[in-house]
């Protein structure tokens, strides 16, 4: 990746419906060039998908719950039960195998407490865990799907 490369980057991570041409006249390169660069991109894997980013109030998933887990059981088996559940929840947005005292880290978005409580209870039906805590978000500081491009 060049410099050309990442500036295209930064600008399609803020609005990934610019135009060509204005995209081009931004990074100074042709429109041409910019689809060029865009769709090597694309094959490369650095672009996996263009997205709408959603504001979650106007669409009732105003509560954000972070899951903590904590499992006795490490086996192949189990992890692959863990995962198709998580996969198949769509209140949960990330989850993350961690290191240290807690095994796994769950991002969710729900609309409130009740609407978590029956996240909750559909996730522990699919998988025996040793031990799961929440904590709700009470403000949201900073959250963004924007990687800095060096």
């Amino acid at each position: 990746m060049d410099t050309f490369d990442r500036k295209i980057l930064t600008i399609l991570q803020r609005e990934a419906d610019v135009a060509l041409e204005t995209l081009g006249m931004r990074v100074g390169l042709s429109r041409n060039a910019v689809w060029r660069r865009i769709k090597a991109l694309e094959a490369a894997g650095v672009i996996r998908a263009r997205v709408a980013l959603l504001d979650p109030e106007q669409i009732g998933l105003g509560l954000s719950v972070f899951m903590l887990v904590r499992t006795d059981r490490h086996t192949p088996e189990w992890l692959e039960k863990f995962a198709v559940a998580v996969r198949d929840l769509p209140q949960i947005l990330g989850a993350y195998r961690m290191t240290g005292d807690l095994d796994y880290l769950i991002h969710a978005r729900v609309a409130d407490v009740k609407d978590y409580d029956a996240l909750y209870r559909a996730l522990v039906a699919r998988v025996d865990f040793g031990d799961v805590s929440a904590s709700f978000v009470m403000e949201e500081i900073k959250e963004t799907t924007e990687m800095p491009v060096f």
